[in-house]
């Protein structure tokens, strides 16, 4: 399958989310201008990350040869998350450079075909499906959310973690209570996040600074904002954010 001709076809054209070029609205983005100096599997990490805020993205798809660098295909799972995810994200300084975004001119099954992924729609629903009720019931377990927030209780920031004893012998684990403040601190990030892939998510937000990461704490990061109502809007708005399917943010208060 030649992917070039839809490169072309697709390459200009509006922002809005109604027909373009005489493609109509589909849930697949063709998204050009891109930093072509970008590795292949962080420029797909990255994407995912920044366009899932939109709704489930089903894939993401890059292509290593020359005629389709800079290129890259985004598979929502509805059409309404592709045009919001379209209108909102054009143009948005991605590694420097502007997006440009169309929908893709052929279906999404075909570009996977090309890719060689291709996988029958029912079928990649449900496997899609099984990974994310396990996460459902992974958040929901109270273990679990102590062993996120005791990851790295006390240092660089983190909340210290108080035990509290109750009738019967047993201990409550429980999170010192942070005063709210201008910097957060990120929890549960996979370990191949970069600072890069962070600042685009959180750079949305007035009043953005700087990421800093811990280089011999991986899974952890610390993002500072102009002041307190600032950070507190980006936590509210992130918090339990999926930078990939197994990985839900935890963000608190950094301890100061």
């Amino acid at each position: 399958m030649e992917m070039g001709g839809e490169a072309a076809a697709v390459g200009g054209g509006g922002a809005g989310g109604g027909e373009a070029n005489g493609v109509p609205p589909n849930v697949t983005i063709y998204i050009n201008n891109l930093n072509e100096k970008i590795k292949l599997e962080e420029l797909k990490k990255s994407l995912n990350a920044v366009f899932s805020q939109f709704g489930k993205i089903l894939d993401v798809l890059a292509f290593k040869t020359l005629k389709h660098k800079g290129q890259a295909w985004v598979v929502f799972e509805d059409v309404a998350s592709a045009t919001e995810a379209l209108k909102k994200m054009q143009n948005f300084p991605f590694y420097d450079k502007p997006m440009k975004i169309q929908y893709a001119k052929t279906k999404s099954d075909i570009v996977a075909k090309a890719d060689g992924t291709f996988v029958p729609r029912e079928r990649r629903k449900r496997v899609d499906e099984k990974p994310e009720k396990k996460q459902k019931r992974e958040h929901h377990d109270p273990s679990q959310i102590g062993m996120g927030v005791n990851a790295y209780p006390g240092v660089y920031g983190a909340p210290q973690l108080t035990q509290i004893p109750i009738p019967g012998g047993q201990r409550v684990v429980m999170p010192e209570i942070i005063v709210p403040n201008n910097i957060l601190f990120i929890q549960n990030l996979p370990h191949e996040t970069t600072p890069m892939m962070l600042q685009m998510l959180f750079c949305q937000y007035p009043g953005f600074k700087e990421v800093r990461m811990v280089e011999t704490k991986p899974g952890i990061a610390f993002v500072e904002y102009g002041d307190e109502a600032q950070a507190t809007t980006a936590m509210n708005t992130l918090q339990n954010f999926k930078i990939t399917k197994e990985n839900q943010m935890l963000i608190t208060y950094a301890k100061k």
